[in-house]
């Protein structure tokens, strides 16, 4: 099978980016970069392109200019442990102007979409008992962060 890398579009940010995302995943790495050239379509010697590495996943992060713009329509989704880590992960992609949303969904303050996961939410809201997994549904449905404690409560409830 093929190599698939995402290759995300920024308007000059795509090096501060790199560090950012890689400050938060674990066993990531920005890797190399490439400059424009004179001639190009941007001052020569900024960031063209970065390489870059978060837990394993390989990225490329490109400054193409203010052409295009991230949008929900596509979001890295992170499966968290334990709300433990779903609340350093939403706090660290919030920092420095993100935005939460719903459902586990946030911007960075890049614009890109990230959606915050914790792996007992597919449990509850697949409880083989209809009713837990509808009220487990609807309370995420009211929340911005996932809330797991909230989410078992609502499902617990007669």
């Amino acid at each position: 099978m093929p190599t698939i890398t995402p290759f995300l579009w920024f308007d000059n940010q795509a090096e501060d980016a790199a560090n950012f995302y890689c400050s938060i995943f674990p066993n990531s790495k920005v890797g190399k970069i490439s400059r424009y050239s004179e001639g190009a379509p941007a001052p020569a010697g900024s960031v063209m392109t970065v390489e870059f590495s978060l837990d394993g996943q390989d990225f490329i992060g490109l400054n193409g200019g203010p052409h295009f713009q991230f949008t929900e329509a596509v979001s890295f989704s992170i499966a968290t442990k334990d709300q433990a880590e779903t609340d350093r992960y939403w706090d660290a992609l919030l920092a420095d102007g993100g935005q939460p949303s719903q459902c586990g969904w946030l911007k960075d303050r890049f614009g890109l979409s990230w959606q915050v996961v914790p792996e007992e939410l597919h449990k509850l809201m697949g409880d083989p008992d209809p009713g837990r997994a509808q009220r487990a549904t609807k309370a995420m449905l009211q929340m911005v962060k996932i809330d797991i404690a909230k989410m078992r409560q609502a499902a617990d409830a007669a």
